[in-house]
């Protein structure tokens, strides 16, 4: 079953994209359950916001690229504190992301769409989202690293 899902998915105008974001997601949330609840507020420098702050920025801007996709406004986001709540903001972006990307089209990824990096063709829109999370799931190893906590090993 898995296999011919996985071979429907790749058939689809955005297949490669839905299966690589897959991948950003598993990685991003087992990022955001290794760090222990207690930490969550936890800066490696005064002027870095916390853990928990930056697992939020990326679930937001998740929204936010996906939404504009879909040429819609994002819907309205928690105010996540809690270890609990950010995880489950964070899973519940990509979920939302996960309805959106396997559906658009080929016009959906080449048309113009208002995105937070501005204004992009859809194809650029996914790419660009996709290097925001990678570049500060980056950064939420380092928080992670100065814990002491080994962070999950990326896989593709």
């Amino acid at each position: 079953m898995y296999c011919s899902s996985f071979a429907y998915a790749q058939a689809l105008p955005a297949g490669e994209y839905a299966k690589h974001f897959l991948v950003l997601e598993e990685l991003s949330v087992a990022v955001a359950n290794a760090m222990p609840a207690d930490q969550y507020g936890f800066k490696p420098h005064p002027e870095s916001i916390d853990f928990g702050q930056l697992m939020s920025h990326i679930a937001t801007t998740n929204y936010q690229f996906c939404a504009s996709l879909k040429d819609v406004d994002p819907p309205s986001m928690p105010k996540a504190v809690s270890k609990n709540e950010v995880v489950k903001f964070l899973g519940d972006s990509f979920e939302y992301c996960s309805a959106v990307i396997p559906k658009l089209t080929e016009d959906d990824l080449s048309k113009i769409h208002n995105s937070p990096d501005g204004k992009l063709p859809g194809r650029e829109v996914l790419l660009a989202m996709y290097i925001h999370v990678a570049h500060h799931r980056g950064h939420t190893e380092i928080y992670l690293r100065d814990k002491g906590i080994k962070p999950p090993q990326y896989r593709i």
